[in-house]
C-alpha cells in the first residue's frame, strides 16, 4: 500500500537476511546501483532488482540479541564492560550453542561498522507499494561491490 503525505511516497520496507531467515523493517537510505539505468540511480527509483543501502540498526540488534555476539562493533567500543542484562539458564544454553554458527564475512561486518547494509529488492515496489528485498551476502555482495567501485572510478 502506498500512501502519500506532503508529496512524498512513504513505502513499507521489509528486508531479510538471506542466511539467517530473520526480517526486520529497515529505513532505505539510498539507491546505490541498477544494472538496467543509471538514471534511476540518480533519481533513486526503486524498482525491482535495484541495489540499496539500508539502516543496519536492526538487524545489527537482532544478531546481538539472537548469538550474543556484537556485529561491527569498532574495537574501541568493546573496552567498556556494558551492564549484563539477567537471563534464563535456559537462554544463556541456547545463545551458547548459537554462538558456533554466527561467523559472518568480513565484508558484511564493515558493513556493520559503517552503519548501512547493501539489499536487492525482490518485489516490485511501484505495483504492490512495498519494498521487500533481501541483505547481500557472499559473492553475490561481492560482486555487486565490485561494480560499485567501478561505476565511482568512471
Amino acid at each position: 500500500r502506498q500512501e502519500e503525505e506532503d508529496g512524498k511516497q512513504w513505502y513499507q520496507r521489509r528486508v531479510r537476511g538471506a542466511s539467517e531467515g530473520a526480517t526486520r523493517k529497515a529505513r532505505i537510505m539510498d539507491v546505490v546501483y541498477n544494472a538496467s539505468n543509471n538514471e534511476l540511480v540518480r533519481t533513486k527509483t526503486l524498482v525491482k532488482n535495484c541495489i540499496i543501502q539500508i539502516d543496519a540498526t536492526p538487524f545489527r540488534q537482532w544478531y546481538e540479541a539472537h548469538y550474543g555476539v556484537t556485529a561491527g562493533r569498532k574495537k574501541k567500543t568493546e573496552d567498556k564492560p556494558e551492564e549484563e542484562v539477567k537471563k534464563s539458564n535456559h537462554v544463556q544454553r541456547k545463545v551458547e550453542g548459537r554462538k558456533a554458527d554466527s561467523k559472518i564475512g568480513q565484508l558484511l561486518d564493515d558493513q556493520f561498522n559503517t552503519g548501512r547494509l547493501y539489499a536487492c529488492v525482490a518485489s516490485r515496489p511501484g505495483q504492490s507499494g512495498r519494498c521487500d528485498g533481501y541483505i547481500l551476502e557472499g559473492k553475490e555482495l561481492e560482486f555487486y561491490l565490485k561494480k560499485i567501485r567501478m561505476k565511482k572510478s568512471k
